[in-house]
């Protein structure tokens, strides 16, 4: 498939009878796997790459250095790949284009820039970076697969009460902008997601995360989208840690030769470009 197919693809999953369960790589080792367990598509986690090479997570890896990742993971699985971008890097053409050129076709797009100011961008600001996306996409006639992220409940934003009314209010925005899904991460209530899905009639993408429903209730409560975020590639942080503490505490191996990947089959994953 080329990337416009690729594209298209994506978008479809995104309206299937199934939740689009993406989940979320750091490497060319992850994805393969992912693939390899019969996902149709793969996400990329922004905090998971830049843990990965060094840096904290909220957009302190350089642009070109998250999309080189991407570009490595892309060109390594035939499914088609969706980057999470943070906010752009402070130029969401830029970014896009450059998203096009690592082979990716999908992104995620947040409305907040500094992670740590618990402040959103106003929603004037953020209608343009998505309609800047989706100009280079048309101009590239690659129907860029936006997923536009409020973090209104992830970070606990405003007054509780009108949480709920506000988040709806910026997500209605965000799809009449040209978003193709919108996500809240920091929902896992399953009334709550019910609301939303109810009062946005549009794909709808949640967090996997502590409180999350599985899958098939998600189905059932109308929710088209799953990410798994970082929380993959911080389990296999959590278990190289046990490793570690086991190895320099006790000097036995239990953990590490307890469900490894065998050396042949790990190897078969990169004999033959995807």
């Amino acid at each position: 498939m080329n990337s416009a197919q690729k594209a298209e693809v994506l978008r479809k999953l995104h309206r299937g009878s199934e939740v689009l369960v993406l989940p979320n790589a750091w490497d060319c080792a992850s994805a393969r796997i992912f693939e390899q367990a019969g996902f149709p598509a793969i996400a990329t986690t922004s905090a998971g790459i830049a843990f990965s090479l060094g840096y904290p997570d909220g957009q302190h890896i350089s642009r070109d250095e998250m999309l080189a990742r991407v570009k490595k993971i892309a060109g390594r699985v035939s499914v088609p790949v969706t980057a999470d971008l943070e906010a752009g890097y402070g130029d969401p053409a830029g970014t896009a284009a450059a998203l096009l050129e690592s082979g990716a076709v999908g992104l995620n797009l947040e409305d907040r820039d500094d992670p740590e100011s618990g402040e959103l961008v106003g929603i004037s600001q953020q209608i343009e970076r998505i309609q800047a996306v989706r100009r280079v996409g048309d101009e590239a006639r690659v129907p860029i697969v936006i997923n536009a992220r409020t973090d209104y409940y992830l970070g606990q934003i405003g007054d509780p009460s009108e949480r709920f009314a506000a988040t709806c209010e910026r997500l209605q925005r965000y799809i009449d902008a040209g978003a193709d899904c919108v996500f809240v991460p920091g929902i896992t209530d399953q009334n709550l997601i019910r609301r939303f899905v109810e009062a946005l009639h549009f794909p709808l993408n949640v967090l996997a995360g502590v409180g999350t429903p599985p899958v098939q209730r998600l189905k059932e409560l109308g929710v088209a989208r799953l990410s798994m975020g970082s929380g993959i590639m911080r389990a296999t942080m959590g278990l190289t840690r046990r490793i570690a503490q086991e190895l320099k505490s006790v000097g036995t191996y239990e953990a590490m030769l307890e469900h490894p990947l065998a050396f042949d089959d790990s190897n078969r994953l990169f004999e033959a470009k995807a």
